[in-house]
């Protein structure tokens, strides 16, 4: 009888949980463009972390801002050293929710992600249009949003206010799989 009440609990435990709660994205695409009549600035970084919870639509994101990839190395320099100041403020986080999203809708939804924004010291609150598909349980999610430089206390010096623009677009695409603790 103990044997038939423990293959009992194991198949209610492990059995009938064939959703994941939480699904992850380790080498989430996060991508700026700044445009400006001196001189375009544009980079990439291919190793954000994300995290979604598929029950509350709870989603968090994490990415080193030193591994954003420039088209030039100095760029790349003045963006750590002297705007983003990457050794003070090492990282960039996003926490919020995905509002009205269901996780079971197969193929594609349009939603709203509501949440914080934690760059350079400064903490800003967001509201993103996104794209979500679900592809049989892997999820892909994507967007774009404007941000002001200003709005995160990133310091320009009035010499190169014309070099960096005013309004930055950043680009995200975050591919989840289950996360298995």
């Amino acid at each position: 009888m103990n044997k038939f009440l423990l293959t009992l609990l194991l198949i209610i435990n492990f059995g009938f949980n064939e959703k994941p709660e939480q699904v992850i994205s380790r080498q989430g695409k996060v991508s700026f463009f700044s445009y400006t009549s001196v001189e375009n600035i544009k980079a990439e970084n291919n190793q954000a972390l994300s995290i979604i919870n598929l029950e509350d639509g709870s989603i968090a994101v994490s990415m080193l801002m030193n591994t954003f990839v420039f088209e030039k190395a100095l760029m790349k320099e003045h963006f750590n050293e002297s705007y983003i100041e990457s050794d003070i403020y090492p990282k960039a986080t996003f926490e919020g929710r995905i509002l009205k999203f269901d996780s079971s809708i197969k193929g594609e939804q349009t939603r709203i992600i509501k949440g914080t924004l934690l760059m350079h010291g400064v903490s800003n609150e967001l509201e993103i249009k996104s794209k979500i598909e679900n592809n049989d349980g892997k999820y892909i999610l994507s967007g774009t949003f404007e941000t002001l430089v200003k709005d995160y206390n990133i310091n320009i010096p009035p010499l190169l206010a014309g070099n960096i623009a005013k309004s930055i677009e950043v680009n995200f695409k975050f591919e989840y799989e289950p996360y298995e603790n």
